[in-house]
């Protein structure tokens, strides 16, 4: 994957993918270990997140973790597990900004592993609007918002407090929709989500 100069590295901010779906409807396939361009999708959501600009890429994993971790090549990046996984994606996101506590991280740009669509271009698009401090970014299609996200710490204990089955930061998004900076991404991603066998055919 070519590396995309539209953003910057701005080593404050993390990347952080979750990753730790079952794939409930999908005949209990872990998300993570899909086949994209011949590899675990796991590896392709990991070299968008690079390709953006974050170098630092923390990575949450739950159903069938060992095997993830086994099969999936993952250098460099901090992988961290996810006991709760089938509570839902509140708990990953909640373990994610708990693992980069103490880091040194400033900021936290969330992506899903079950979002192929959504390549460098988005991450960078995103990236760039980070401003020290308490950044709240978004990307939206359309107008409608979606992944990534951008998390300034500030944001992290609320975003904590209110995650919780498969709303992630939905709600506290709604809460502080007034310091939120949107990001219109729908001319370079496509926001599509891998969760039932028909939606197999977008990968590769």
């Amino acid at each position: 994957m070519t590396e995309l100069r539209e953003g910057r590295d701005v080593p404050a901010v993390a990347g952080l993918l979750l990753a730790a779906g079952g794939g409930r409807r999908l005949g209990g396939h872990p998300k993570a270990l899909l086949t994209h361009r011949g590899r675990p999708l796991v590896e392709h959501a990991v070299r968008v997140l690079r390709a953006g600009g974050c170098a630092r890429v923390h990575v949450v994993l739950g159903a069938a973790a060992e095997e993830v971790r086994a099969r999936a090549a993952l250098p460099g990046c901090v992988l961290v597990d996810n006991p709760e996984w089938e509570q839902g994606m509140g708990t990953s996101l909640r373990a994610g900004l708990d693992s980069l506590a103490g880091t040194g991280a400033r900021a936290a740009l969330v992506t899903l592993v079950d979002q192929p669509g959504i390549g460098p271009e988005a991450v960078a698009r995103v990236l760039a609007a980070y401003r020290a401090g308490d950044s709240l970014v978004s990307a939206v299609y359309d107008g409608v918002r979606g992944h990534p996200v951008l998390f300034g710490d500030a944001h992290w204990a609320g975003i904590a407090a209110t995650a919780t089955g498969d709303q992630g930061a939905r709600a506290y998004l709604r809460q502080h929709a007034g310091a939120l900076t949107a990001v219109e991404c729908g001319d370079v991603a496509a926001a599509y989500d891998i969760d039932t066998e028909a939606d197999l055919a977008h990968l590769e």
